[in-house]
């Protein structure tokens, strides 16, 4: 029995790293590709061990295009994502706790609003977001990018938020009340601090999201100055002549760095904001 036993934990152990390994290849694959000859990387692809470790890649990718360091779209991805990232925090509390806390006219109404438009791809809003954004003058500049996030954000994070707040109990609400605490006061003194985890959640997500977004700066924004990470990869392959495989695949190495860092660090309120509310008691 005891024998059994050790061959499923075996077997299991075996299947868990072969999927871990299967899940984590592709990133194993850039990393050893940034670090190999171009003429290598296709033609020896499965290989992860550079028969050349060309260190250079890294330092061609950060110079740039010429005057244009790719430190640039760095700054560029940080100041637009933290931008984000406040103002979905911001709106999408705001909005929560409209739903969750208070009652109003239309409120179901406009809750089954916002559910739908979880459904809607962002294709289907992108031509009309792109005449309004137009006609205000907005293109080519970060506004199309950062404002929505102050105007209700996405509501996949509404909605969590929401979840959230419902787990908090009413009594802390109507105690409040009684002290004479407005409505505002209960939202920043009591509702807010308790829904760390979850906003941890949402800041998380929403900086993964908007780093790694390519579509909405790729509509909005023309000039090479204002480009970010994921615009400034693919200056590096040109279909009309040779593209720089090693330095854009050193540059794609570093673009995940910023996203590691946040997992390692916030992991913890992750996991929180996740499974909040699935254990009761």
């Amino acid at each position: 029995m005891q024998k059994r036993r050790m061959r499923k934990t075996i077997v299991y152990h075996g299947f868990i790293w072969l999927l871990g390994f299967i899940m984590i290849y592709p990133i194993l694959w850039t990393i050893a590709s940034s670090l190999k000859p171009e003429s290598e990387i296709f033609r020896n692809a499965a290989s992860l061990i550079p028969s050349e470790w060309m260190w250079e890649n890294f330092t061609k990718g950060w110079e740039g295009f010429g005057n244009l360091s790719f430190s640039t779209f760095f700054i560029n991805s940080t100041f637009v994502t933290t931008i984000v990232v406040i103002g979905t925090l911001f709106s999408s509390t705001l909005v929560a706790f409209g739903f969750a806390r208070i009652q109003f006219r239309f409120r179901t109404i406009l809750f089954v609003c916002m559910i739908v438009t979880l459904m809607l791809p962002q294709q289907v809003t992108l031509i009309p977001q792109y005449i309004l954004f137009h006609n205000l003058g907005w293109v080519n500049t970060y506004l199309p990018l950062i404002v929505p996030s102050f105007i209700g954000g996405i509501p996949f994070f509404i909605f969590l938020m929401i979840q959230f707040i419902r787990g908090i109990p009413r009594e802390l609400d109507e105690a409040a009340y009684m002290d004479g605490a407005s409505t505002f006061q209960i939202f920043w003194r009591i509702i807010l601090p308790l829904t760390t985890p979850a906003l941890a959640t949402v800041a998380i997500f929403s900086f993964y999201w908007t780093w790694d977004d390519f579509m909405t700066p790729l509509v909005y924004l023309n000039d090479t100055e204002l480009y970010t990470v994921a615009l400034g990869l693919q200056m590096f392959s040109d279909p009309s002549s040779l593209s720089a495989w090693g330095p854009m695949f050193a540059m794609s190495v570093a673009s995940i760095v910023p996203q590691l860092l946040v997992f390692l660090f916030f992991q913890k309120y992750l996991v929180e904001g996740i499974t909040a509310g699935s254990v009761k008691g």
